[in-house]
Formats: C-alpha cells, structure tokens, sequence
C-alpha cells in the first residue's frame, strides 16, 4: 500500500501488520480529542503570543525616540541595544528548543512571561544607557523564551505531525500584534508616558499571559525524569539543514530590512509620506489573509510548496513598484505582506514536514538561529544601502528573497528518518 502526502508517495515500512478495526478506531478517537483539544490552545497561544510580540519585537517602533531623549543619547542606542537582545536570542535558540523537547511548553513559556515583565520593568525604570541595555538582553531572553519558535516547538511536542493546523491558528492571531500593540504603546505614551507604558506590558505578562501560558498548555507526565536522563542529541548539519537555514536568513533579512524601513524606501520609490504610511499599514490585513489562505488551501499540499510561493512575493511586488512607481506602493506592500505572513507559518511547518517530530524544537533552534542574526543586523545594513542605493535597494531585497527561493528548489520534500 501506497501513502501520499502532498505529492509524494511513501511505502509502509515492511513487517508491519495492516491496522485493525479496533486501532483505526482507536486512531479516530484520538484525532477527534485532539481536535477538540487544539482550539482552546491555539487560542491561549495566540494571544500570548500577540502579547509577547506586541510588547518586545514592536516595542521600539514608538518608544525608541522618547527614551532615548530622556537618557539624552540618540535614538541608535535603542536600536542597537535591540539589535543585541535580537542576538542573544539567536544564540540561546537551540538551548531554550531543546528544553521544550524534554519539559514540553508550559514552564518554558511561563517562564518567558516573568522574564518578559521584568525586563519591561527593568526598561521602566532604566535611567542611564547600561540600564537600558541590559532591559534588553533581559527581553532578548524573554524573546528567546517566549516567541513563534518557541511556540511552535511546544506545539510539536503536543501535537507532532498535526501540529501544522495550531502553528497557522496562533500565527493567525499574532499577525496583529503591531496593529493591536502599536496604537496600544502610541496611546500609553501620549497619555502616561513610556516609563508608565513599560510598566502596564509588564503587568499585562503577569496578569493575562503567566495564566495563559501555565493553565492552557497541558503538562508533559514525566518530564522532570526525561530532563534527568536526557543525553544531548546529535542533529547533523547536512545539506538539508543548511538549505533551510539559509533560506530562514535570507528571508528574515528582508523582513527585518521592510519592518524597518519601509515607508522610507516607497518615499524613495516616489511614494507621498501619506501614501508610503498608509501602504505600510497593509501588510498586517495582508499577512493575515494569506495566512487565511494557507490554512484553507494550501495546508493539503507539502509546505515546501507555500514556502515558495511566499518567496517569489516581495520580487513580483518590488518588480511591479519599479514599473508604476510610487503610485503602487500599497500594491507592494500586499505582495510582500502575503510572503511574509506564509514564510512566518513555514519556519515551523516546513521543518517538521521534512525531519517530524522528534528533537523539533532543538531543531528549530539551530535552523532558526542565523535568521534571528540576520534580522538583529538588517535594519542597520539596508538604512546604509537605502543612503547609498534609495529605492533601488529593493533589487537587493528581491536578489536575497529569489536566492532562498532557489535553495528551497534543493530541498527535498521526503519525510527524513528519525
């Protein structure tokens, strides 16, 4: 007999006894608890996670100028304290997946809320740049702990193979963190302060995501033990990995490059300052729509598939700006919103697809860590190509996103042996 899973055919493997009545129904009886089960996590998940990222990763978008003119240096400090937590969070990656393996989500996610809140404490109350610094690798940490990998490596610990519905449902929800947390931080500093602002996050980690995260995630029966006993594993870094690390960096640098820097390369394009803002608003509707799509669509076929399409997007969209002209910016920005939006679904999805379940979240870690050195890094590279290049720097952003569509044309989709 002959298993196909999106396009490519499988056999069983040999000696193993054809499945009885009773175990098909026993397999049906567990899909549907499942099922059952998943709705309430992704759910908890998903707002954790919009709170998580709400609070961190688009926290300097807005507060960066003001606490950088209370502690009277320029606003390059944030940024560059950011870019550090960004870096401490690639390096503990692997550390923090790997825990998730052993001990499940539910301590490690709880413990990013407390870490979380006192880092935004810590930024509070910072008065001098070493203070402040060290706010930010505390939320690097936090970060490390508490985002999308770290999420869906406690979903692959839940769920294994069907963990990709979940990994879409929390991606779904988190796709509007800036558009919920950026009007949020931009209401609490015109109204209380950034110091006030910090503060309300930090309770929030306490109040709404602490209980969240330790109440919804189910425990792993145990864990304590396995942790013990657990003898590192040894994951090769073959072509496979590379190509996929790889195709994460080149993908996350532009992402970090766009979120940084966006309405200021569609003013280069010859974009009004209105319409550059306006456009730049689209890409959250935009994320979430594809992840719509994704779900309802492509989630039949292999995610090597959607990985794709997701990278061809920002191309085809800076091609179309370069013919129009300004007058297509929001046009680009939905073309490289719907990339993005997929591209977030596929760094969990696509690994798991390729190697399953087992040591996922370690996994994850390693293949996720030069994209998160990347993204520490693209913000400062593209705003010295945007000086040297304006508009054009997009030809550097397409050459990064058709390079990892080129690698993934390396990658084979066959499920890998444990």
């Amino acid at each position: 007999m002959q298993v196909e899973y999106a396009g490519v055919l499988t056999q069983p493997a040999s000696g193993r006894h054809k499945p009885t009545h009773e175990t098909v129904f026993s397999q049906d009886r567990k899909r549907e608890d499942m099922s059952q089960r998943q709705l309430p996590i992704i759910l908890a998940l998903g707002t954790t996670q919009t709170l998580a990222w709400a609070s961190s990763y688009y926290l300097p978008a807005i507060l960066a100028d003001p606490i950088a003119h209370d502690l009277g240096v320029s606003s390059n400090w944030i940024f560059g304290a950011f870019s550090a937590s960004l870096v401490i969070s690639a390096m503990l990656g692997p550390r923090v997946g790997r825990q998730i393996d052993l001990v499940g989500g539910r301590q490690v996610l709880s413990l990013s809320n407390l870490t979380m809140a006192a880092g935004l404490a810590l930024l509070g109350f910072s008065h001098s740049v070493p203070v402040m610094v060290l706010a930010w690798l505390l939320l690097g940490v936090g970060m490390t702990l508490g985002l999308y990998d770290a999420a869906f490596a406690a979903l692959g610990r839940i769920y294994g193979t069907e963990a990709r519905g979940s990994i879409t449902g929390i991606t779904l929800m988190a796709g509007f963190a800036s558009t919920i947390g950026w009007p949020l931080t931009a209401w609490g500093l015109s109204h209380v302060g950034w110091r006030e602002t910090c503060f309300a996050w930090a309770a929030a980690h306490i109040v709404i995501g602490l209980p969240l995260n330790f109440f919804m995630l189910p425990a792993v029966k145990g864990a304590k033990a396995a942790a013990a006993e657990a003898i590192k594993p040894h994951i090769p870094i073959d072509r496979t990995m590379i190509l996929l690390a790889f195709t994460f960096a080149a993908a996350w640098t532009v992402t970090g490059a766009m979120a940084a820097h966006l309405p200021r390369i569609l003013e280069a394009t010859g974009a009004t300052p209105l319409a550059a803002i306006s456009a730049g608003a689209l890409v959250g509707p935009a994320q979430v729509g594809a992840r719509i799509f994704e779900a309802s669509f492509l989630s039949r076929y292999h995610p090597l598939l959607s990985t794709r399409l997701a990278c061809i997007t920002h191309p085809i969209g800076a091609a179309i700006l370069a013919i129009f002209g300004g007058g297509a910016a929001s046009v680009f920005a939905l073309f490289h919103g719907s990339g993005n939006g997929v591209l977030t679904i596929a760094r969990g999805t696509l690994p798991l697809a390729i190697f399953g379940p087992k040591d996922y979240g370690y996994r994850l870690g390693i293949i996720g860590a030069p994209a998160r050195m990347a993204q520490a890094f693209a913000p400062l590279a593209f705003g010295l190509l945007i000086d040297v290049m304006g508009g054009k720097v997009l030809i550097v952003s397409s050459a990064l996103s058709l390079a990892a569509l080129a690698a993934l044309y390396l990658v084979r989709p066959e499920r890998r042996p444990a």
